[in-house]
């Protein structure tokens, strides 16, 4: 027999049943189907009792939410992008405390109540999918992360380059987003890779673009333009304020800041710190991203037999 859940309109039928019917605890519990212990609670009251609802330990989260208030304090100092989202703390767990087993899930619950607890600002973690093909665009991009070099927290300009098809990706890091720093970047990354994708797609840089002329059109800095010839790309620009047109290189951003930029990260001195950089870049290709059945480095194999290949000798970068 299946168990009924005591309502108002339950109980108002089986008072009335009680009433002006069988007038028995009994045969109304057995007409209804219910436990005569319902049909005593109907008679006494009109409004079914509630029962207190007892609040459930939590018996994974206790060793480590101290670690995890730890972690979210310090992210109170660090810069907004380089704080850590629920996945984040979930793989420093499974890192730092390799004897102890939890749900991501358990660790996303517990760290959304408390980021609203500290006045924390909660990001959604979304990913949306592209189809490209092997070989044919990366995306470029610059941007800021706070580090501490030789104990001594600085801003550096870190260059992102994307592919586009396989999900791999370089970065380095510079003190200064200069004209050098940016074209060298490009030539290590190219190295990197394996490869020179046929097309590349940058917002409008200074680095690379002298003027903003009419709808598409931009009159590159003469050195950008002999530095893509030397390497032979195409250049694409971004429409001014549509940032979503490289959308992929802002999410590797956001993704490698989160896995590899958070804590904020200590080195020596650049070398050490691009030391670091570089060996996330590898780490990241051991990921599978969503809807893929490769993971990044596997697809990145595949992408290097369709890269045009690199040019003998570098650029005159100085």
């Amino acid at each position: 027999m299946r168990r009924r859940r005591a309502t108002v309109d339950l109980f108002e039928e089986l008072r009335r049943e009680y009433e002006f019917g069988l007038a028995s605890i009994s045969g109304v519990a057995r007409k209804f189907g219910v436990h005569r212990r319902m049909v005593r609670d109907a008679i006494e009251s009109s409004i079914p009792m509630r029962l207190p609802v007892k609040e459930r330990p939590r018996p994974t989260i206790g060793p480590v939410a101290g670690f995890i208030d730890e972690v979210l304090e310090t992210d109170r100092q660090a810069p907004r992008k380089q704080r850590h989202t629920a996945h984040r703390i979930w793989v420093r767990i499974t890192r730092e405390r390799p004897g102890y087993q939890i749900a991501e899930s358990t660790v996303r619950q517990y760290v959304r109540q408390r980021k609203r607890t500290l006045g924390l600002r909660v990001v959604p973690e979304a990913f949306v999918p592209q189809q490209y093909a092997w070989g044919d665009e990366a995306q470029v991009d610059w941007y800021e992360a706070d580090v501490d070099l030789d104990d001594e927290r600085v801003t550096v300009q870190v260059f992102a380059m994307r592919s586009m098809a396989s999900g791999a990706a370089f970065h380095r890091a510079y003190l200064r987003a200069t004209q050098q720093a940016f074209l060298e970047a490009h030539e290590v990354g190219f190295h990197y890779l394996g490869g020179t994708f046929r097309r590349l797609r940058y917002d409008n840089l200074g680095s690379a673009v002298k003027k903003i002329l009419r709808g598409f059109r931009r009159e590159e800095t003469a050195r950008f333009v002999a530095f893509r010839s030397h390497w032979n790309f195409e250049a694409s620009f971004c429409t001014p304020g549509e940032g979503h047109e490289k959308g992929g290189v802002e999410g590797e951003v956001g993704t490698f800041r989160r896995n590899h930029l958070v804590p904020v990260p200590a080195a020596r001195d650049l070398e050490d710190l691009n030391a670091l950089l570089l060996a996330g870049c590898r780490e990241d290709e051991t990921r599978r991203i969503d809807g893929r059945a490769q993971t990044v480095g596997e697809a990145l194999a595949i992408e290097r037999q369709h890269l045009l290949p690199l040019a003998r000798e570098g650029f005159d970068l100085v």
